[in-house]
């Protein structure tokens, strides 16, 4: 059940599981549909080129979900390493660089594990053993061996661009999308979107450093605009380590900027871990 938390949270599984970027290839290769890389050289780039980089890194930044709070209903279907499938609920709440709160539900309704992330702290209830653990959020980072933080993760849940650089090097063109090449301090990022209306479709990241050789895959379906947002309700991430795993994140429900509250009190008789 833990696991399965920071699968959704932290996107543990998406990163820490990544260890071969090779057993990754075939799985990812076919949904790669980007063609004759158009490089830019590294001294007087063609103005016609950066000038069409940086309107579509606008474009795509323009896009980002701006928001005060979100909560959401998520069903997770999650395949690991073993081929063991799971499903379960996740009940998510946000309050913009201030919270992430998530409780984690089984098929019957019983909830297992709530958690409650803060800039500074990731504290979690495991319901079922009656624990509680308290960590500084580097917590997160030396889990995932990621500079990941609250920020990131609130990205990561809402469905705005991650780890993308300004630091463009490259782009290609295929029918109905555009990819951008970036190199940041982490990660190399191939980010896809839809030439028509700029909303992302993929994103692969390979670590810059090629001694980890991380490779991820994510994808971003089934836009609505109900509210006000173009928001993604169906998502998968693919990853490997010796073996493939498989994510998927479907949004039965989501709402923005609503009042909420995040609750979180820790019974006496828990164990502290």
């Amino acid at each position: 059940m833990i696991r399965l938390l920071f699968i959704l949270t932290t996107a543990i599984s998406i990163f820490s599981s990544c260890r071969s970027a090779k057993k990754i290839q075939t799985a990812i290769a076919k949904k790669d549909t980007v063609v004759t890389p158009v490089v830019l050289p590294t001294a007087n780039p063609h103005a016609d080129s950066v000038a069409f980089i940086r309107e579509q890194y606008s474009q795509i930044m323009n896009k980002r979900i701006e928001f005060t709070t979100f909560s959401g209903k998520i069903e997770v279907d999650y395949t690991d390493a073993d081929g063991k499938k799971y499903d379960v609920n996740a009940h998510v709440r946000m309050y913009k660089d201030s919270v992430i709160w998530i409780s984690i539900t089984a098929i019957l309704g019983i909830e297992g594990m709530r958690a409650y992330i803060t800039k500074d702290s990731v504290k979690l209830m495991n319901k079922q053993d009656k624990i509680y653990s308290a960590r500084s959020v580097s917590f997160l980072q030396e889990v995932t061996a990621l500079p990941l933080d609250l920020a990131s993760l609130q990205d990561l849940l809402i469905g705005n661009p991650v780890f993308l650089d300004s630091n463009i090097v490259s782009y290609s063109l295929s029918p109905g999308s555009i990819s951008l090449q970036s190199n940041g301090d982490f990660f190399k990022n191939l980010f896809t979107i839809a030439q028509a209306d700029k909303l992302i479709q993929s994103s692969k990241l390979d670590d810059m450093n090629e001694m980890r050789s991380r490779t991820c895959y994510l994808t971003y379906n089934d836009y609505e605009d109900k509210l006000g947002f173009n928001f993604s309700t169906r998502r998968t991430i693919n990853v490997a380590e010796k073996k493939k795993l498989d994510i998927k994140l479907e949004f039965k429900q989501y709402q923005f900027n609503e009042t909420l509250s995040f609750p979180f009190s820790v019974p006496k008789n828990y164990k502290r871990d």
